[in-house]
């Protein structure tokens, strides 16, 4: 029997970034343990997104692309984060697709 998850649909095919609002994280980790390619915790205890490079970006507001092969990964963590911190939106026009701004 195979285990069907829902697919993300929206945005694909289209550049999305992904930030982090590090005033309402409560560092449980969660987005790290979905996509540790795109989050990381910091020693003050918070979640911060990561450059291509895997430098990790501490400044207010910094954004990350989304690789598609993470969409998933990172709308999950969108999803689980108990402080709804994670804004995933698209570059064309920063229209929130997922996250506690999303329509």
């Amino acid at each position: 029997m195979t285990v069907q998850h829902e697919v993300p649909t929206e945005g694909v095919g289209e550049a999305l970034e992904v930030w982090i609002d590090q005033d309402l994280c409560t560092g449980d980790g969660i987005c790290a343990q979905y996509a540790p390619e795109v989050f990381e915790l910091d020693i003050d205890g918070l979640a911060y997104v990561k450059s291509a490079d895997d430098e990790l970006l501490q400044a207010p507001g910094a954004t990350t692309p989304v690789p598609l092969p993470l969409l998933r990964d990172v709308v999950d963590s969108a999803k689980e984060c108990p402080g709804d911190c994670i804004h995933v939106r698209r570059v064309a026009d920063s229209v929130e697709v997922y996250g506690p701004d999303a329509e």
